[in-house]
C-alpha cells in the first residue's frame, strides 16, 4: 500500500480518505443509523471506520421499500380497500392503516433488528 502525503505548516500529514458510493438513504435509512448509534454502538464504529455504513443504510431503505410495497399489496388483497369513487376519505383511512400496519411489520423486521 502506497500513502501519499501533504504538508500542513512543518508537518507531513497522510491523505487518507474513505472511499464509497453515495446512494439515497431516507426514512428507513435514517432510523436505522440511529438504532445503531444508540443501541448498537460497536457495529456502528466498526461500519463506519471501515466505510460500510453508507452503504449498509442505503441498503437497509431499498429492502424496506421493496417490502413495504409487497406487504402493502398482499393486505389489500387479504383486506379489500372500499370504492375510491364513493368514499374518498373511507378509502385513505383504510390505505394508512395498511400502511401503518406494513411499517411496523418493516421496522421490526429490518431496521430495529
Amino acid at each position: 500500500m502506497e500513502l501519499t502525503y501533504h504538508w500542513e505548516g512543518d508537518y507531513l500529514i497522510p491523505d487518507l480518505t474513505i472511499e464509497e458510493e453515495q446512494r439515497t438513504i431516507g426514512k428507513y435509512g435514517m432510523l436505522r443509523k440511529t438504532f445503531l448509534k444508540e443501541n448498537r454502538a460497536g457495529w456502528y464504529q466498526g461500519m463506519m471506520l471501515e466505510g460500510k455504513l453508507d452503504s449498509h443504510l442505503a441498503d437497509i431503505e431499498e429492502a424496506a421499500a421493496e417490502r413495504m410495497e409487497a406487504l402493502v399489496e398482499g393486505l389489500l388483497e387479504k383486506y379489500p380497500a372500499p370504492d375510491k369513487g364513493k368514499d374518498q376519505m373511507a378509502w385513505a383511512a383504510h390505505m394508512n392503516s395498511l400502511r401503518t400496519m406494513a411499517e411496523e411489520s418493516v421496522l421490526q423486521e429490518l431496521v430495529y433488528s
